[in-house]
């Protein structure tokens, strides 16, 4: 069993912000496989089972906030008994140009709070992350305010295929492996 996390923030108001490209990412992987998701008792997650070729996958949408996200991800490990090799969490990235997208082992936090409150919680770094570039504010603006913003014009034009990346890179690492996800998505082809 591999488990997919999408991390983000709950509610309405931050549904369509660069902090939640990783929710929109798992919800739109859901659709694609006509899977609906549920409340998951005792996981803080909305969550839903799909079959990628023959890799049986739970798709997770945390509805913790974003810098509680190991609460989450650390009772979804628990309850379905998921190894730490078998978890790849999709998060957005202030540190990757936006739309490029990279996925990757493990590693820091690199100031990321989802993933900070992951490690924290696992008490291991050594899982496999889908980091979406969202690029870092061109002015002087608050990081915390350009997160929880919403795309902007030339940016929104841009979101459907950002995804279909992702949801394509999501689908080679449950088929074929981190490694073969790396060496198809890791090679950058600028998308403007």
């Amino acid at each position: 069993m591999k488990l997919i996390v999408g991390l983000g923030n709950p509610g309405r108001l931050y549904q369509e912000t660069r902090h939640n490209i990783g929710r929109l990412v798992v919800r739109e992987l859901a659709k694609t496989y006509q899977a609906i998701f549920k409340k998951d008792s005792g996981t803080f997650s909305f969550t839903t089972k799909i079959k990628i070729d023959h890799a049986n996958v739970i798709l997770a949408a945390p509805f913790t906030f974003m810098n509680l996200s190991g609460v989450a991800v650390d009772a979804l490990i628990k309850k379905y008994k998921i190894d730490l090799a078998d978890l790849l969490v999709v998060h957005d990235d202030l540190d990757l140009e936006f739309s490029r997208i990279k996925i990757q082992g493990s590693g820091s936090s690199a100031g990321h709070k989802g993933i900070k409150s992951i490690i924290y919680s696992l008490g291991k770094q050594d899982f496999s992350r889908l980091r979406i570039g969202i690029s870092k504010p061109q002015d002087k603006k608050d990081t915390r305010d350009y997160v929880l913003a919403g795309f902007n014009k030339e940016e929104k034009a841009m979101v459907n295929l950002i995804v279909q990346r992702a949801i394509q890179c999501c689908e080679i690492w449950a088929k074929e492996g981190l490694t073969k996800a790396m060496n198809t998505f890791n090679q950058w082809e600028k998308t403007r």
